[in-house]
């Protein structure tokens, strides 16, 4: 992956060389036997002076102004304000966490499993069982040359 970019990265560079360097060789030349000359020039002739800045829209001058916008601080500050309060209302009931962890395991330990349930989790840890044992690697090739029989050379 990291060849890719610096290839792409040279490549960029070398594209961006080359056409700083021969800036020259794009200017607009114009083969005056052509019989679309006279069409090409008037086309670049009528947009020559696009665009303008009177063609742009203008920015919107209705900004607000200093006091509109303490007006709108002090308003969203007081909504914090009153958020934060609300927030304090709330009566929390969760707790403990590792109280509660131990009520909701309590809960779970409660509910009977149907038959189907405690079947497809004894299917479950079979094929997780299955796919540890085919995901051990295998042993390693022994990579040591054997011995020639015909000797030394």
């Amino acid at each position: 992956m990291n060849a890719q970019r610096a290839k792409f990265l040279i490549g960029l560079a070398l594209v961006g060389g080359a056409a700083s360097g021969c800036a020259g060789a794009f200017e607009a030349e114009t083969d005056v036997g052509s019989p679309i000359v006279p069409q090409i020039q008037a086309l670049v002739n009528a947009n020559r002076e696009y665009p303008r800045w009177a063609d742009f829209p203008r920015a919107a001058m209705d900004s607000p102004g200093a006091v509109e916008v303490a007006a709108r601080v002090q308003g969203l500050t007081g909504a914090g304000s009153s958020l934060q309060a609300e927030a304090e209302r709330i009566e929390w009931t969760l707790g403990d966490p590792a109280t509660l962890a131990s009520e909701i395991g309590a809960r779970v330990d409660l509910q009977q499993i149907s038959p189907v349930t405690a079947e497809t989790q004894a299917e479950v840890e079979a094929f997780a069982e299955q796919v540890r044992r085919r995901a051990e690697a295998p042993p390693p090739i022994d990579r040591t040359p054997a011995p020639s029989s015909s000797g030394p050379r």
